[in-house]
Order: C-alpha cells, then sequence, then structure tokens
C-alpha cells in the first residue's frame, strides 16, 4: 500500500509517535503512485509506473534535531527509526533558529484530488500517446512526447498534537514536434489534476502547427522590440520573481525588494499598474493542498497589487524576530488579466515579436532579478496586427520586474505548470543577441 487513507495515516503515525523519547517529536508519512509514457521519432520508447512511501522522522532535544526516514512500517522498524533519529539529534549542534513544532491547526478544504487522474491505466496512457503521434505521423513530422501522472497522500503528526492531512492527483504533458528539414519546431505543454481535461490530439496540434509555421526563419536583429509573451513564456520568469519575495532576504538587503539604505519595498510601487498577482490554495483551476511542509495553513494571499507589493513570505524564525505573522511561501501563481486571447493580442500589435516559450533561463544579477535566456520552439514577427513570418531563436537578457513594469496588455489567464498566467504584451523586451538553435 502506497497511498493512506487519513484514518490509516493517522494511526500509524501514532504507532511511531509512542516510541519517542525525545523532547519533542515529528513524522511525515508520503505515499505516491504514478506512471509515465515516452515516445521520440514518433515511436514509444518507455513506460513504467512506479509506487513507494516513506515515513521521515524529526527529534529534538532542546535546539537539537535529528532526522531519519523508512519505507517499512512494521513496529520494529517503527522504533528503529525513531531512535536513530534521536541518536542523530544528541549528536547534532544546535541550531539558534531552532522553532518548536506547531500545535494543532485549522485548514481549507481543498480539491486538488480527481480520481481520473488516480486510476490512470498503462492502456490510457497508451492511448495518449497513440493519439499524439498519429497526429504527428499524418503530418509529415517527428514528435517527442511526454506523459506522466500521480497520486500522492501526505500526513504530519508531531507530539504537540498536530495532525495534517492532504491527498492530491496530477498529470503533465508535454510534446515537441520537429520538421522534416531540421529548421521548424514547436512545443506545448499542459499540466492538470484532473485528466479530463487533458486532451493530447488538440494539444498536439498546436505543437505540429507551430512546427510547420516556424520552417525557414529570418533572421532579425537584436534590440529591443514590443514582445507578446504566451504564457509558457512568461511563466517561468513570474515564478522565479515571486519565489523571491522572501522577507528576510528583502530585510537584509539581499533582494530585488530591498531598500537601498535600509528597509524594503513593501507597500510600494514596484510593478505596472494592472498587474496583482496572488495565491490561492482553494482556486478551482490550479487547486493544492492545504498546508505547507511545516504544518502552516495556506489561504488566499495577495502578494502585488495593481503593482504595490502587498505581501512577503516569511520562516517562522524571521516572522518571530520581525514580531509579524508567518505568511507562507506562494501556493501557486495566479495572475490577474483581460477578456483577451492571445490572438486579440495579436490583432492589436503593429510590430512586434512573438514569443511561445522560453528556456535555459539562468540568473545574471539576484539583486535586480536580471535573468537570461532562450526563445525557441516558434519565434515570429508580427506586422499589421498578423504573424507574417517565423524568425530565429534570440538570446534575451530581462528581468519580470522591468516586464511587469512594461506591460501594455493583458489576456485571459490559462493554467501553466500549475499557475494561472495570462498571455502579455510588454514593450522594450530585451533581445540581445541571436541563437541557431530551433
Amino acid at each position: 500500500m502506497t497511498l493512506f487513507s487519513e484514518t490509516d495515516a493517522r494511526r500509524l503515525l501514532e504507532r511511531m509517535l509512542a516510541f519517542s523519547r525525545a523532547d519533542s517529536c515529528e513524522a511525515r508519512l508520503t505515499g505516491r503512485h504514478g506512471g509515465n509514457i515516452r515516445y521520440a521519432r514518433n515511436t514509444v520508447t518507455t513506460s513504467g509506473r512506479v509506487a513507494n512511501a516513506t515515513l521521515s522522522v524529526v527529534s529534538t532535544f532542546g535546539q537539537r534535531t535529528g532526522t531519519a526516514s523508512i519505507n517499512e512500517f512494521d513496529d520494529e522498524s517503527l522504533e528503529r527509526v525513531v531512535r536513530r533519529a534521536e541518536e542523530l539529534a544528541r549528536l547534532a549542534p544546535e541550531n539558534p533558529e531552532f522553532m518548536p513544532f506547531l500545535g494543532p491547526q485549522t485548514y481549507l478544504e481543498t480539491s486538488p484530488w480527481a480520481e481520473a487522474t488516480a486510476t490512470i491505466t498503462p492502456e490510457f496512457r497508451a492511448r495518449a500517446a497513440a493519439a499524439g503521434i498519429a497526429g504527428a505521423t499524418s503530418s509529415g513530422l517527428a514528435a517527442a512526447g511526454f506523459l506522466q501522472d500521480n497520486a500522492s497522500t501526505r500526513a504530519l503528526m508531531n507530539t504537540n498534537r498536530l495532525f495534517a492531512y492532504s491527498k492530491s492527483t496530477g498529470v503533465n504533458f508535454s510534446v515537441t514536434a520537429r520538421t522534416a528539414d531540421g529548421t521548424g519546431s514547436g512545443w506545448v505543454g499542459r499540466s492538470y489534476n484532473d485528466v479530463s481535461k487533458l486532451d493530447v490530439a488538440a494539444a498536439s496540434e498546436i505543437a505540429l502547427q507551430k512546427a510547420i509555421a516556424s520552417q525557414n526563419p529570418v533572421a532579425l536583429e537584436p534590440g529591443q522590440y514590443t514582445a507578446i509573451l504566451e504564457p509558457d513564456a512568461s511563466a517561468p520568469l513570474i515564478r522565479n520573481m515571486l519565489f523571491n519575495m522572501d522577507a528576510r532576504r528583502a530585510d537584509e538587503g539581499r533582494s530585488f525588494l530591498s531598500m537601498p539604505g535600509g528597509g524594503t519595498k513593501l507597500g510600494e510601487r514596484v510593478l505596472g499598474d494592472g498587474v496583482t498577482i496572488s495565491s490561492d490554495p482553494t482556486n478551482p483551476e490550479v487547486p493544492t493542498t492545504a498546508w505547507a511542509s511545516d504544518g502552516r495553513p495556506l489561504t488566499p494571499v495577495t502578494w502585488v497589487d495593481n503593482g504595490v507589493v502587498t505581501s512577503l513570505f516569511y520562516s517562522r524564525f524571521w516572522a518571530q524576530q520581525q514580531g509579524v505573522v508567518a505568511t507562507v511561501p506562494p501556493s501557486n501563481i495566479i495572475m490577474s488579466g483581460g477578456p483577451d486571447s492571445l490572438q486579440d493580442l495579436i490583432r492589436g500589435t503593429d510590430r512586434g515579436v512573438l514569443v511561445t516559450r522560453t528556456w535555459y533561463i539562468r540568473t545574471v544579477d539576484p539583486q535586480t532579478l536580471l535573468y537570461t535566456g532562450l526563445t525557441r520552439d516558434g519565434t515570429f514577427w508580427v506586422e499589421g496586427g498578423e504573424i507574417r513570418h517565423a524568425i530565429k531563436n534570440f538570446r534575451f537578457n530581462e528581468s519580470p520586474v522591468a516586464i511587469l513594469n512594461n506591460v501594455d496588455a493583458l489576456g485571459r489567464p490559462v493554467r501553466t505548470g500549475g499557475s494561472l498566467i495570462p498571455p502579455m504584451r510588454v514593450r522594450n523586451f530585451t533581445f540581445s543577441s541571436l541563437s541557431d538553435a530551433v
């Protein structure tokens, strides 16, 4: 058994904690099963299924902690892992930032579990791969795709009477299509909690059409252009920005949210008007579990409201030092947008570059969140409200802070990688050099 009901998880953790002789003890039980199928050049290459369950124990003596894990759950094994954690705790140095385990918490009701995803079969994966391959074969293209699904349960219990339980599912699909002459490439990715929302054939068709349209690209001089960013292009940059909104880094002067001479930009306008970013574990499009890894409740949080930074996230230790509530890091990323589609943004563009995907993003300057990366799998020149032709890929040097200050228009948010991100049109996007990558 790799997935645990709430009742079974509670019983197992109670058995484990009964062996503890430490000042305090906390245990985390995780169970997971899932599968995958991969194809390349229109042929299935691998498929598999994995199932596993793990119990991790943290024991404390004063400010010393020790951790041990096991995947056997008989009484002898449970006692052995507890003793190992206690042994390591006695050997560990004191942690000056030690925080005691939480007591009982109240959690929101969330719905990240879909039975259809939890019961995906090898036959389902095979049919999905066949649907992706069929479109590529009929179009004379070569496709490489990967479908991965999982179902998991998590439970947390400690000697301070905290108990938390959750279960979730997810399915991810991505496919790259290439033309026979090697000059055209298209990509698409989809992720859902509920597999019934996934249409492999329709998603694959987008990648195929991008590959065909991106053949024989024309070189465009590097420089600053109006850019239309599909959600898959901007999401990695926005995600990097959100997870850099740590209060301690800002307070210590190590963040893009630090003020010269001290203080932070909390309450200051940092991004453009109309840019609002939040998290909400109960959002039906991107639901998450209701608690963070340390047991803190996840609740709706607005991080940026019309360009103004309204929240930072805190570790429990740093929140205690600052005398504030310990806001948890983002559970998901939800960026507000408008009613327009991607095609509407293209139609409203006089001259610009359509970027469908970014990749190989690396940090240039962590203080300003300047990143470098590459476009790929379909980059296009837009003129007079229409896509005119494919262009060669670029290396770009940009900061999500600058991008979100130069937003010209926002479209309707769509799910990408567990986030809701709108397509956007931005001014003065810096393409620094050409790339020969397809």
